[in-house]
């Protein structure tokens, strides 16, 4: 692994969860040479979304951290990390 993209817990959760459930999406991307900056990519934008979200949730609804960082998480993880399995996998 490149030293260049360290993964955190949401990357590596990534890359599990396409390499599962998006395989075709993950052979075009090794295939392009852009698997890794596009999971370090998905990685960072859950982060800083989780971080936008948590602040704002904890001020407007005065949730704890705990509960703001679930919620936050829940509203976020489908978005970058744990993608809908591709077409061939569903039918």
């Amino acid at each position: 692994m490149s030293t260049k993209y360290p993964l955190t817990g949401y990357g590596l959760m990534a890359k599990r969860h396409w390499t599962e459930f998006c395989p075709q999406m993950v052979s075009e991307l090794e295939a392009k040479g852009t698997l890794m900056e596009a999971i370090y990519e998905a990685q960072e934008t859950t982060l800083d979304e989780m971080e936008a979200l948590t602040r704002k949730l904890e001020t407007e609804q005065k949730l704890t951290p705990q509960q703001a960082h679930d919620q936050a998480w829940e509203m976020i993880r489908e978005k970058y990390i744990l993608l809908p399995a591709e077409e061939s996998l569903t039918l």
